[in-house]
C-alpha cells in the first residue's frame, strides 16, 4: 500500500476512536461536511490502490455482521439473507461471469471491531464491495476506513439520517422513508400527544429530534421523552409517566430485549392498543414472538417491507427463505434490505461493466430491482434508495400486516431537505459525532 494511503487508513481509524470516545448524540454529519467528504473521496479515489483481483473466475465480497454478542440475535437473519442472495446469484451464473466467493467476518457487536475487519476485508481479502452493519454506531465506525481506502460498504438498516457518503450505499430506509411517514400516519388519525421512548444511542435520539420538529411544525406535542440505555429491563418509572403524561400516542425507538420489558410493563399498567397505541421503528417479525404476541398485538409499526406483503417477488422470496433456513423463520425488513443490496449492486457491476469502485458509483444512478418489498432504485446522488413506505399492524399470528402504505416508492431525503418543518436540522445545527 501507499505510504499516503497508509497515512490516510491511520487516520481513518484515529477517526474512529474519536467516534467511539465522544459523548452524547449528534447527527453524523452535517451538509457542510458531506460536501467536503465528496470533494476528498475524489482524492483518495486517486490515491487508493485497490487490491482485487479480477484474474480468475471467482470475485470476493465481504460480509460483517455480529454472529457473537448482544447483537447477534438480530444481525444473524442478516447474515443469512445475504448468503441466500449469493447463492441465487451464483446459480444464475455470478456477475459478470464470475462466482461470487464470500468472506465472512464477525464484528462481534463491538464497533471498533466492526472498523477493524472491515480493515481486514478491504486491505488484505481485497474484497470488490463490503455488505453489513446494523447499528450506527458499527456505520460510523466503518465509514472513515471505506472511505480512506475508497471501498464499498452496503449498509442494510433503517437509520437516523443526517448523513450522505460516496462510499456508503444505504439501502434501508432514510428517515423521510420511516419516521416522517409514522407521524404523518398519526397525524391522519388525530393523535396530537406524543411520548417518546428510546435506548440511550444514535438513532433513537436522533429520530426523537426529527420528531420533536415535526410535532412543532404540525400541530403536535411532544409530552414526555425518556431514554434507557441498552437491555435496560426496569420500565416502572418510565410507563408511569407515560401513563400520567396525557400521551394519546407513543412513538417506540427502544431496540432488542428493552422491547420485551416495556410492553410487558405497559400491558401491566393498563394502557391498551385501543386508548394509546405505540408506533415502534425497531420492531419486525422476529422480535414479536420475543416480546411475545399477547404483549404487543394490535400495537404498530413502521418499516418498508413485511413478510405479508401480497406480491410474487415476495412470495417467492419467502418460499425460499424458510425452505433454506425452517418454516418457522420469519421474514423482516432488515434482512430483506440486506438481500436487496446485493442484488442492487449486482445491478451497478454490470451496468458499469466492470468491478472498479469508481466506475461502479458512477453507474449506480437509476439501478433498479424489483424487490420483495416492491421496486426500489438507487439514487446515485445521495446514494439512498426509493423505497414504499408501510404502516403495520400487529396481528395474533405474530405477523405485521399493512394498513397503511404510501402511494408509491418515495425519494430518499436523508437530509430532510424537503420539509420546511424541518430546515433547522437539515441545516446541520449539531455536527458533533455521536458516540453509538
Amino acid at each position: 500500500m501507499a505510504t499516503l494511503q497508509r497515512i490516510r487508513v491511520a487516520a481513518a481509524l484515529c477517526a474512529v476512536a474519536a467516534v467511539l470516545s465522544t459523548s452524547g448524540c449528534g447527527w453524523g454529519r452535517t451538509v457542510a461536511e458531506k460536501e467536503a467528504a465528496d470533494k476528498n473521496s475524489t482524492t483518495a479515489a486517486s490515491t487508493a490502490s485497490s487490491c482485487v483481483d479480477t484474474s480468475g473466475d471467482t470475485i470476493k465480497i465481504g460480509f460483517v455482521n455480529s454472529l457473537s454478542g448482544t447483537m447477534a440475535i438480530s444481525e444473524q437473519t442478516v447474515s443469512d439473507s445475504l448468503h441466500m442472495a449469493v447463492d441465487e446469484i451464483n446459480a444464475k451464473g455470478g456477475v459478470l461471469g464470475k462466482q461470487l466467493k464470500v468472506v465472512q467476518q464477525d464484528g462481534k457487536s463491538e464497533p471498533a471491531v466492526f472498523a477493524e475487519k472491515a480493515k481486514t476485508l478491504i486491505e488484505k481479502e481485497c474484497v470488490a464491495a463490503v455488505f453489513g452493519g446494523w447499528t450506527s454506531s458499527s456505520r460510523k465506525a466503518m465509514l472513515p476506513v471505506f472511505e480512506a481506502d475508497n471501498a464499498l460498504l452496503f449498509y442494510p438498516l433503517q437509520y437516523e439520517g443526517m448523513e450522505a457518503s460516496p462510499n456508503i450505499f444505504y439501502s434501508g430506509a432514510a428517515p423521510n422513508q420511516q419516521i416522517v411517514p409514522a407521524l404523518d400516519y398519526l397525524k391522519e388519525k388525530g393523535y396530537k400527544k406524543l411520548f417518546l421512548v428510546g435506548s440511550d444511542y444514535v438513532f433513537p435520539q436522533t429520530a426523537n429530534r426529527v420528531v420533536k420538529a415535526y410535532a412543532e411544525g404540525n400541530g403536535m406535542e411532544v409530552v414526555g421523552e425518556e431514554y434507557t440505555p441498552m437491555g435496560s429491563t426496569d420500565f416502572t418509572t418510565i410507563v408511569n409517566k407515560l401513563k400520567f403524561s396525557g400521551a394519546d400516542a407513543v412513538v417506540n425507538t427502544l431496540n432488542g430485549d428493552s422491547n420485551v420489558a416495556f410492553f410487558k410493563e405497559y400491558k401491566a399498567s393498563g394502557l391498551k392498543a385501543e386508548t394509546t397505541p405505540v408506533i415502534s421503528m425497531s420492531i419486525a417479525e422476529e422480535e414479536v414472538s420475543a416480546i411475545g404476541v399477547d404483549n404487543v398485538k394490535g400495537q404498530l409499526t413502521a418499516w418498508n417491507y413485511y413478510q405479508t406483503l401480497d406480491n410474487a417477488q415476495n412470495k417467492t422470496f419467502v418460499k425460499n427463505f424458510k425452505a433454506r433456513y425452517g418454516a418457522n423463520r420469519p421474514t423482516s425488513d432488515p434482512m430483506e434490505s440486506a438481500y436487496t443490496s446485493v442484488y442492487l449492486w449486482k445491478g451497478m457491476v454490470e451496468k458499469a461493466k466492470s468491478f472498479d469502485v469508481d466506475k461502479v458509483k458512477a453507474a449506480a444512478d437509476g439501478v433498479t430491482f424489483d424487490a420483495p418489498e416492491g421496486k426500489v432504485k438507487v439514487d446515485g446522488e445521495n446514494h439512498h434508495i426509493y423505497k414504499t413506505s408501510y404502516i403495520g399492524e400487529i396481528g395474533e399470528d405474530k405477523l405485521i400486516h399493512t394498513v397503511w402504505k404510501s402511494d408509491g416508492p418515495i425519494k430518499p431525503d436523508p437530509y430532510l431537505k424537503t420539509y420546511d418543518w424541518a430546515k433547522s436540522l437539515s441545516a446541520g445545527a449539531d455536527g458533533d459525532s455521536a458516540s453509538n
